[in-house]
């Protein structure tokens, strides 16, 4: 069972001439849904987490495409954290139309120092706040 989902709507824009959706849009589609997961936590809004002097960067994206979404299709993006290392955690990402699972993949996201934007452990807030999200109960992932 996913750990976290978001919906979303495909928007016209967001599709290419035959309608579906751009490739690119899918890593977009991964963006606003860590987003929202870091909203849903303890954490709170992604400001809140930069004035405590930590932010987070992609450091790998992998997807791979199975079915494509279309223009007005109902989304369902699931994202689970399965693995939390000492500087970055990996999340996997799934997007289902209904119970056709069209993308697989995964973000590596890194914590930064907010001013030198050098990697930086990731706080023991962070890592309770993001606890629930923990796909394994070890949380090693992989």
């Amino acid at each position: 069972m996913p750990a976290f989902t978001h919906e979303l709507r495909v928007r016209y824009g967001e599709c290419d001439p035959q309608g579906i959706v751009f490739n690119a849009n899918y890593l977009a589609y991964f963006d606003h849904t860590v987003t929202e997961l870091w909203r849903a936590s303890s954490i709170g809004s992604w400001e809140g987490m930069v004035e405590k002097g930590v932010d987070v960067v992609v450091g790998e994206a992998n997807i791979r495409f199975r079915s494509a979404a279309r223009f007005d299709d109902l989304i369902t993006i699931s994202a689970s954290i399965v693995h939390l290392g000492t500087t970055s955690l990996k999340l996997e990402l799934l997007i289902h139309r209904g119970d056709e699972l069209l993308i697989e993949g995964w973000l590596r996201q890194v914590f930064v120092d907010v001013k030198s934007f050098g990697k930086t452990p990731i706080p023991e807030w962070v890592r309770e706040a993001l606890a629930p999200y923990v796909a394994s109960a070890d949380g090693a992932g992989e």
